[in-house]
């Protein structure tokens, strides 16, 4: 029996991302999103038991700033003492795996979605590919940071403000620039 578009996306293959599933799920995603972020920061324990329900996985303490933005929700996994600051994007086709203590400043993008490179497959933004992001424990992503798909960050790694990870880094290190790179190792 041949994959479902839901299979492919999760298994990583090039998937159609209007499939109607698909699209009923990203819906039902919104609207968990929409009133996670109607809430504002008015009542912290909704708002907690909001991304628990949204999130695949959580620790006990999590928190995340409005305005949030995911695909699935499903596909995101977080560690105890979680933050998301304002105006956080994370676009969840493929598994992202957050550890624990991880901050996140405002405005990081984190995708685990790509785009075929052959441009009959790319048009209309039809075809998707999904590829895992990884960050380990004690990570700290700097405002406006991006991440890019298929990337894993080690345990005790800073990514500076603006940088853009197009690539996989280890432990201990402080990434930046475009495309990120270290720019200190930490003990």
């Amino acid at each position: 029996m041949p994959k479902t578009e839901k299979e492919k996306m999760i298994t990583g293959e090039l998937f159609n991302v209007y499939d109607p599933e698909l699209v009923a799920e990203r819906g039902v995603a919104r609207d968990q999103v929409e009133a996670l972020n109607a809430l504002g920061e008015s009542d912290p324990e909704e708002s907690t038991r909001r991304v628990k329900a949204l999130f695949g996985t959580t620790g006990d303490a999590v928190e995340v700033h409005a305005t949030f933005r995911c695909d699935y929700g499903y596909n995101i996994s977080v560690g105890e003492d979680f933050f998301a600051n304002y105006d956080c994007t994370i676009l969840d086709v493929a598994p992202v795996t957050i550890g624990k203590h991880c901050l996140l400043g405002p405005k990081v993008q984190i995708y685990s979605v790509n785009h075929p490179a052959d441009p009959k497959l790319r048009r209309n933004g039809a075809m998707g590919i999904g590829k895992p992001v990884t960050l380990g424990d004690d990570v700290w992503v700097g405002g406006g940071a991006i991440i890019c798909p298929g990337v894993s960050l080690g345990n005790n790694v800073i990514v500076a403000g603006g940088a853009v990870v197009t690539k996989s880094f280890g432990d201990n290190v402080v990434l930046g620039g475009n495309p990120a790179r270290v720019i200190k190792t930490l003990a």
